[in-house]
């Protein structure tokens, strides 16, 4: 989806994968890593034999990941793929602004805690949407009215998500519309600097470095940060899921939010 993330250093490695029906891709690897994440999940998931029904199966499940992968989060919330009381946040986490669907909520959720309210971070980052203090303290409200605004409580935590990532996408749009940022489409026509990619970009690594960049930043954290999140989508819309190890080894911690 982003190509090769990272400065090359020491060459390339080419690795073999067998893929389905015996056919064989090869993943080249350069440098620090790369972002390929899509298609190892599908060559994971769908790996193997089987009939010739099962293959047409599996490649129209896959053409459905690659679509959502591709797609804007705003598709419907499976909700069976989030625990049940988390149902009701996120989906109205979800719809305080167009920009952002609960599917990249509940996807950004898994990301930073793996749904566990307990979970700190490092640099203070409290509560299932492991928000740092400074940017809970702006985007949070009571939201579970009970009298107080609070990291821990889940409902605080998600809706104060919802609105920073509203905000940031509204950035993102402000760039997009004054020139600052180009949006533009590769020749299989998947976008490049969309409004949700400029999003998880800048609450990655703040809005400021995406401004600087006049993009979403060619490093290999933010762009590991958005295919963490984007190859979750299949999964929370009810399509498919990952297998594990599919996704980028980024763990929860690894990324910090920034208020610009």
């Amino acid at each position: 989806m982003y190509g090769v993330a990272g400065a090359s250093v020491g060459g390339c490695v080419m690795i073999p994968l067998a893929v389905v029906a015996a056919v064989t891709l090869i993943i080249v690897i350069c440098g620090l890593g790369i972002l390929l994440a899509p298609l190892i999940a599908l060559i994971l998931l769908f790996g193997g034999g089987g009939s010739a029904d099962d293959y047409s199966s599996d490649n129209d499940i896959a053409n459905q990941m690659m679509t959502v992968l591709h797609g804007d989060g705003k598709g419907e919330l499976d909700t069976a793929t989030v625990p049940s009381d988390l149902v009701v946040p996120i989906q109205k986490a979800g719809e305080q602004c167009g920009a952002i669907g609960p599917i990249v909520i509940a996807s950004q959720l898994e990301k930073a805690s793996g749904f566990n309210s307990t979970l700190v971070g490092p640099q203070g980052e409290t509560g299932i949407s492991q928000l740092t203090p400074d940017v809970f303290s702006k985007y949070g409200k009571d939201d579970d009215n009970n009298g107080k605004t609070q990291a821990t409580d889940n409902k605080d935590s998600i809706m104060a998500l919802g609105r920073y990532m509203c905000d940031l996408a509204s950035q993102g749009q402000t760039l997009l519309d004054n020139g600052t940022v180009v949006k533009t489409s590769d020749k299989d026509g998947n976008t490049t600097n969309s409004v949700l990619d400029l999003a998880l970009a800048g609450y990655a690594i703040g809005m400021d470095a995406v401004k600087a960049a006049k993009g979403v930043p060619r490093s290999n954290d933010v762009l590991s940060y958005i295919l963490t999140v984007r190859i979750q989508f299949a999964k929370y819309q009810g399509i498919a899921t990952p297998p594990s190890g599919a996704t980028p080894g980024v763990t929860p911690t690894s990324m910090s939010t920034h208020t610009n």
